[in-house]
């Protein structure tokens, strides 16, 4: 569910708005004028956003849009529907969605280094690519690209030529697989840019919708990047659960009857430096997952190294205490099996036997917890007295909770 909202939000929420914003009569009447300023505004802001942020990806992906709106907006009054005007938008048809593909696909690069002015050379070189391959025989080119191969009244009755609904269509499935396995708010971005870009081209005879849905897409990922640059500053990247500073802004929200829990995994320095930092680093992911379910309403941040927050608002102690118990067995039982150095990343075809099995070691946490009090009235109060507790726990043998 929230891997769906995530998808969806904002990038599908700007989609939407913008097919329903086209349909406002006022909006109509003075689309001209927008569509004379928006997606330049957008354009520019992306690319220095994205150049201050250190982000290519944006600064490519609003450069290819650009170019493409340029390109049909410039040749469409020149030659309306003529054949350079169909060889620019066939071509877009399909280097657009392939473009933001491999944008989607790609680390981040930078800008002045060799393979950032390589990704920029090769988007300013294609249209020139575009015209020689085209030039000796245009009506060729438009033919092949505008070509049927299949005659499903769905996909004829769409504007945009098969070839390109093909380029669409797998670049849009690729991202979205990308998305499901990763979680990244970027393959989100560039799956409703694109899907935006497609409806652009769709209505590319009426200038005016078409550089709208453009601005739209450009916009999209001036978004997204916003939405990656807050989950660095508020997410904690290793576990995936909501960092200090989250936490810190939480404890402002908080109502009157709360419980705070601090919780550390026992003799984590130890397994660190017996199973070395890749083993604890999966032991901390591990763990992150057993308080990520934390059941009773709460909520669970990283606080810093091996230690954890749960935060219960609106819950009284003895509620809280129990689902922390829970917690607290649940991580117990699970147990933590060590990776072999030697396995194999991938499952080979025959199984070897095993000469010696699997090492499995005991992984638990140690649990304090407080609630605000005549001695503990702020939060911050309340959660040194949680640490209080937590270091109580550890004393009375580990592997508990204490308050």
């Amino acid at each position: 569910m929230q891997a769906a909202f995530t998808f969806f939000m904002p990038g599908g929420l700007l989609v939407l708005a913008s097919l329903l914003l086209v349909n406002v009569e006022r909006v109509q009447t003075h689309l001209n004028a927008i569509v004379g300023i928006y997606p330049y505004v957008v354009y520019i802001a992306s690319m220095i956003i994205g150049w201050r942020f250190n982000r290519s990806a944006l600064v490519f992906g609003s450069l290819c849009i650009a170019l493409a709106h340029g390109y049909l907006i410039h040749f469409s009054p020149i030659n309306p529907g003529g054949e350079i005007w169909r060889i620019v938008y066939e071509s877009a048809t399909v280097l657009l969605p392939l473009n933001l593909l491999v944008l989607s696909l790609m680390k981040e690069r930078g800008f002045l280094t060799p393979r950032g002015i390589a990704r920029f050379a090769l988007i300013l070189i294609q249209p020139f690519i575009v015209g020689i391959v085209a030039g000796p025989d245009p009506a060729r080119y438009v033919s092949f690209l505008e070509q049927n191969y299949v005659s499903w009244k769905f996909i004829t009755s769409i504007s945009i030529p098969q070839i390109g609904i093909a380029a669409f269509s797998v670049s849009l499935i690729i991202i979205a697989i990308r998305f499901f396995q990763t979680r990244n708010i970027r393959e989100s971005g560039f799956f409703w840019a694109l899907l935006a870009i497609f409806i652009a081209l769709g209505v590319s005879r009426q200038t005016g919708l078409m550089a709208f849905h453009l601005g739209t897409a450009s916009f999209i990922l001036l978004i997204s990047v916003i939405e990656i640059s807050h989950a660095m500053a508020f997410r904690d990247e290793l576990t995936g659960l909501p960092a200090r500073r989250a936490l810190k802004e939480d404890l402002l929200k908080l109502p009157g009857d709360y419980c705070l829990a601090m919780l550390d995994i026992d003799h984590f320095k130890n397994f660190n430096d017996r199973h070395g930092h890749d083993v604890g680093d999966q032991v901390l992911r591990m763990v992150a997952v057993k308080l990520a379910g934390v059941t009773g309403g709460g909520k669970a941040f990283r606080y810093g190294g091996e230690e954890f927050t749960v935060v219960f608002p609106g819950r009284h102690a003895e509620d809280a205490l129990s689902h922390l118990e829970e917690l607290r067995r649940e991580v117990a039982s699970s147990g933590f099996v060590i990776r072999s150095g030697r396995r194999p990343r991938r499952k080979p075809k025959k199984l070897k036997s095993r000469k010696s099995p699997a090492k499995r070691v005991s992984v638990t946490i140690s649990i304090g917890a407080a609630w605000p009090g005549s001695r503990n009235i702020t939060p911050d109060a309340v959660l040194k007295a949680a640490d209080k507790a937590l270091y109580r726990a550890k004393k009375q043998g580990r592997n508990k909770v204490a308050i």
